[in-house]
C-alpha cells in the first residue's frame, strides 16, 4: 500500500512540475513577443488645436524725480493667438484667430490705447500634389474700441472704432505649403468689403468708402505669406505679410499689412516679446500734429514687453 501511494505521489509531482515548466515557458514566450498596433483599433486624429495667451503689465511711480517724467504710469497689454487645423486625406482646413488689446495710463496723458486687433483667418485646401493646394480663404479683421489721434493743445480726434474699419476678404486661389512653417497663398480674383459702421467716420469717407456710405465693395488681387521659424530652443519668430491690389482704383497702390513677432522664453512662463507691425493703405489718411488731415503714410507700431505667457 505504501509503495502504491508513493508511486502515485511521485507521478503527481512529476506532472505538476512539467505543468509549471510549461507555464513559465509560455510566460517567457509572451513577454518576448513583439506587439504590433493595429491601425484600425483607433480613430485617426484629424484636428490639431492650441493657442498662446500672453499678458504684460508695466507700472512706475515717482515723486520729485529730477530726471522728470509722469508721477504714475500703468500699462497692460494682452494677446491671444489660437488655431484649429484639420487634415484628412487630401483635405485641409486651417483656422487662426489673433486678439490683441493694450492700454497705457499716465498722469499727464490719461488713458490711451497701445494695441487693438481682431483677426480671423480661415483657409480650406485640397491637395493637388507637390505641396500645392487648391484653396479658398476668408479673412476678417477689425478692432475692439475707438481710436484717437492726439493733436497738440487740441481735443482728441476720432480716427477709428469697432467695425470702423472692418475688412472682409473672400478669395479663391492657390496655396503653396512645403512644410508646417511656411505658407504662400495667391489669388488673382478676390472680393473685399470695407465696412465703416460709424456715422461720423463714414460721412467723411474714411478708409475709402463713399461719403455717407458704410460699406464699399472692391475687386482685386490678394496674396498672404506666413512664416514661423524657431531661432533657438527659447526663441520663435512669426511673420505674416498681406497684400491687396484694387483693380478698380489705382491698382498700383498696393495695401500692405506686415506683422512680425519675436517671442523669447526667459524662464518658466516668463516671456519677452518684440512686435513690429507695418500698415500702408492709400485710402487711410493721417492726422497731423495741428489737427488737420494729411495724406496717406506708412503706419508703424513697435511693442516690447516682458510678461506671462501660457501655452494652451
Amino acid at each position: 500500500m505504501k509503495k502504491i501511494v508513493f508511486c502515485i505521489l511521485s507521478v503527481f509531482s512529476l506532472l505538476v512540475s512539467r505543468a509549471q515548466d510549461k507555464t513559465v515557458q509560455e510566460m517567457r514566450d509572451e513577454a518576448s513577443r513583439t506587439i504590433k498596433k493595429d491601425p484600425n483599433d483607433t480613430i485617426p486624429k484629424v484636428w490639431k488645436t492650441g493657442g498662446l495667451l500672453r499678458l504684460t503689465l508695466t507700472q512706475s511711480a515717482q515723486s520729485n524725480w529730477a530726471a522728470g517724467g509722469d508721477n504714475n504710469t500703468l500699462g497692460l497689454s494682452s494677446f491671444f493667438s489660437g488655431y484649429a487645423y484639420y487634415k484628412k486625406g487630401k483635405h485641409t482646413w486651417d483656422n487662426t484667430i489673433d486678439l490683441a488689446y493694450g492700454f497705457l495710463k499716465t498722469t499727464s496723458l490719461g488713458s490711451r490705447k497701445s494695441d487693438d486687433r481682431i483677426d480671423l483667418l480661415s483657409k480650406y485646401g485640397y491637395d493637388l500634389g507637390k505641396k500645392w493646394y487648391l484653396s479658398g480663404l476668408m479673412n476678417f479683421h477689425t478692432q475692439f474700441a475707438p481710436g484717437y489721434a492726439y493733436p497738440a493743445n487740441k481735443a482728441p480726434v476720432l480716427t477709428s472704432d469697432f467695425l470702423a474699419p472692418a475688412y472682409l476678404i473672400i478669395s479663391p486661389g492657390l496655396n503653396y505649403k512645403p512644410n508646417d512653417n511656411f505658407s504662400a497663398f495667391i489669388s488673382p480674383s478676390t472680393v473685399r468689403w470695407i465696412i465703416v459702421k460709424n456715422d461720423s467716420l463714414s460721412s467723411e469717407g474714411a478708409f475709402g468708402v463713399d461719403s455717407g456710405k458704410q460699406v464699399k465693395l472692391e475687386f482685386g488681387a490678394y496674396a498672404t505669406i506666413s512664416y514661423t521659424q524657431k531661432i533657438s530652443a527659447n526663441a520663435v519668430y512669426t511673420g505674416r505679410l498681406d497684400l491687396f491690389s484694387n483693380y478698380q482704383h489705382n491698382p498700383q497702390n498696393v495695401d500692405v499689412n506686415f506683422y512680425n513677432l519675436l517671442a523669447v522664453k526667459v524662464t518658466g512662463i516668463l516671456t519677452m516679446t518684440l512686435a513690429f507691425n507695418l500698415i500702408y493703405d492709400n485710402d487711410v489718411k493721417t492726422v497731423k500734429s495741428d489737427g488737420t488731415i494729411g495724406g496717406a503714410s506708412a503706419q508703424l507700431q513697435e511693442l516690447l514687453g516682458i510678461g506671462l505667457a501660457v501655452k494652451l
